[in-house]
């Protein structure tokens, strides 16, 4: 669908239609800045208003609902980052909190799960890792780890830096749990992870602040409300994907 698509008629059509187009701007816009969205190319406005003035499609919307702890979010990560980029899509990191999304929407922590369970998912992790060429420990030395407080790092990251900073450090802590044996639980690691891909040492600390829990707590109850109940969820133009392993159908809904 493109913006301000029209039926031949006339200058006073094409005039009616533009009159709604930013009528319709306008609204999305309001409504996204009450949401908080965040772009990598300015916000979702100006990027719609460039869009109609080149006479490209719409972008498209993705909401990235993750855990830093998660391994599933840790395989669809860079492919997902890949993607979304390559679609010019406008993306939202959304760090949400499982222990919170489980106890609403059914779900268990992995320590709690029959031991079926737990056995088939050690199974599924090292037949994705071969299949995907994506190195991982399926049963790494710092796991179960809460991922509470590198989830906000990055929303910290993510306030201060924008999105592709925030898709880089949660790239990052992901990596760090999987693959490389490290505590993201530990301020020292998370320290760690800043500095190695360059971004700024304060972020921790502001990670403490108030405003980084209200948007932890505000996108944990998002993902409650919209329907989310497990990592990663993507959220395309609204349509829920759920999973690592609907990567496919996300890239399909993306070119769309």
């Amino acid at each position: 669908m493109a913006l301000g698509r029209r039926e031949k008629g006339g200058g006073r059509a094409d005039a009616a239609a533009a009159t709604r187009d930013q009528q319709n701007l306008l609204q999305d816009h309001l409504l996204q800045k009450s949401r908080g969205y965040a772009t990598t190319r300015g916000s979702p406005l100006q990027q719609r208003c460039a869009s109609a003035s080149k006479g490209d499609p719409l972008s498209h919307r993705a909401d990235y609902y993750l855990a830093p702890q998660s391994p599933w979010t840790y395989l669809g990560h860079e492919r997902f980052a890949a993607m979304a980029a390559q679609a010019g899509a406008v993306v939202r990191v959304l760090p949400v909190d499982l222990g919170r999304i489980f106890p609403v929407s059914g779900g268990l922590p992995l320590q709690k799960r029959a031991p079926q369970r737990q056995a088939y998912r050690l199974v599924e992790l090292r037949r994705f890792s071969e299949h995907l060429g994506i190195p991982l420990n399926v049963q790494p030395k710092y796991f179960p780890v809460a991922g509470d407080d590198a989830a906000r790092l990055i929303i910290a990251v993510d306030l201060h830096d924008g999105t592709q900073a925030a898709l880089t450090i949660a790239g990052a802590i992901l990596r760090a749990v999987w693959a490389q044996e490290r505590n993201i639980a530990d301020a020292q690691v998370l320290g760690q992870l800043l500095a190695e891909n360059g971004l700024q040492p304060q972020r921790l600390e502001e990670s403490r602040s108030a405003p980084v829990q209200q948007r932890y707590d505000a996108n944990t109850q998002e993902a409650a409300d919209l329907g989310v109940f497990g990592a990663p969820t993507y959220a395309v133009d609204g349509e829920l994907f759920w999973g690592q392993d609907r990567l496919e159908f996300v890239q399909r809904r993306l070119q769309s």
